[in-house]
């Protein structure tokens, strides 16, 4: 029988490292949808009628890693800032993000054009923290990218919401990535349902009958609207507006929004153990024995790691099928 561990250490600004005796649980989000990866430290607000009092130790800004697994056989699972720390329902809560906690802040206003995702991006890391290294194989160019009155995290956020792009930070290697969606290939793992799938909500869709139109739209720096198309005609309309960007680099956001709308894939989600270690972009082959035609390698959308009394979870979210 496996035993639950967990190693949990903090790193305060005057290098003072603190490693946590005591926990009620810990949350950790990650999904290729956000920017950030996020853990939540649930402790009982006192022990023994003694209140925790950490205000001396750590605060906001505090390094935070944290380790699970079972027998003292550990993997990383978070490496981040603690955010903030609250009191409520008599417990004490630890909130922390990623390195895009230390990119909360402003850049300088600056007209970049022509320009790309990673000089973008490079722009970003130069102003706030140029101990980071941008890893950028997508590549998706702009005529004009204007950055007035934003903070890292506000430029971040654009440039994902218009190209789509799997952006996140890799903190423990100061790594800034940026990715065309669903490309990127992590490791690889393998789900039973008969074998160490708990509990599962996963609906099979083969989207046979989907159909759709993407349009991507954008104004040129002389005022011109250019459109790009994907797509089937007379499909389910989907519009995307983005800033003043080559027709190269629209076709390319078109054809992947195209691609992700239609691709045959799962719905929903299934608990499995903190065995094997699974992140976002990992490739997990599933299968069912009750239904061998659907087994498949898929693509990991998001995962949700939870540690408390009642042991570890691993909730997976898949997406689309892989082959």
């Amino acid at each position: 029988m496996l035993n639950i561990d967990w190693y949990i250490e903090f790193k305060n600004q005057e290098g003072k490292r603190f490693q946590l005796a005591l926990l009620g649980e810990c949350e950790i989000i990650s999904s290729v949808d956000n920017l950030a990866d996020t853990a939540t430290i649930v402790l009982p607000e006192a022990v023994m009628n003694e209140p925790l009092n950490f205000e001396n130790k750590i605060g906001r800004g505090t390094e935070v890693t944290i380790r699970l697994g079972y027998d003292e056989n550990l993997e990383d699972e978070f490496s981040g800032y603690i955010q903030d720390i609250t009191n409520n329902d008599s417990s004490l809560k630890i909130l922390c993000e990623d390195a895009l906690f230390l990119f909360r802040v402003g850049v300088p206003d600056v007209e970049l054009k022509p320009t790309s995702l990673s000089q973008i991006a490079q722009h970003v890391i130069d102003n706030i923290d140029s101990s980071f290294t941008v890893n950028c194989d997508y590549t998706v160019s702009y005529e004009k990218f204007t950055i007035h009155q934003a903070t890292g995290y506000d430029v971040l956020k654009k440039i994902q919401e218009e190209t789509k792009a799997n952006i996140y930070f890799d903190t423990k290697n100061k790594v800034l990535h940026i990715h065309p969606p669903y490309i990127e290939k992590g490791g690889e793992v393998f789900y039973s349902m008969q074998k160490n799938i708990e509990e599962s909500s996963l609906e099979f869709k083969n989207k046979l009958d989907t159909k759709v139109e993407v349009t991507i739209e954008t104004t040129d720096i002389n005022g011109n609207v250019k459109k790009v198309v994907s797509g089937t005609t007379g499909g389910d309309k989907i519009t995307l507006k983005v800033r003043t960007m080559d027709e190269a680099s629209m076709q390319k956001i078109a054809d992947n929004e195209a691609r992700r709308a239609t691709a045959p894939g799962y719905e929903g989600s299934f608990d499995t153990w903190l065995i094997p270690f699974c992140a976002p972009t990992y490739s997990a082959r599933i299968k069912d024995e009750d239904y061998p035609d659907k087994t498949a390698y898929y693509y990991v959308k998001s995962v949700t790691t939870t540690l408390s009394e009642s042991g570890g979870v691993r909730t997976i979210t898949p997406g689309i099928k892989l082959s």
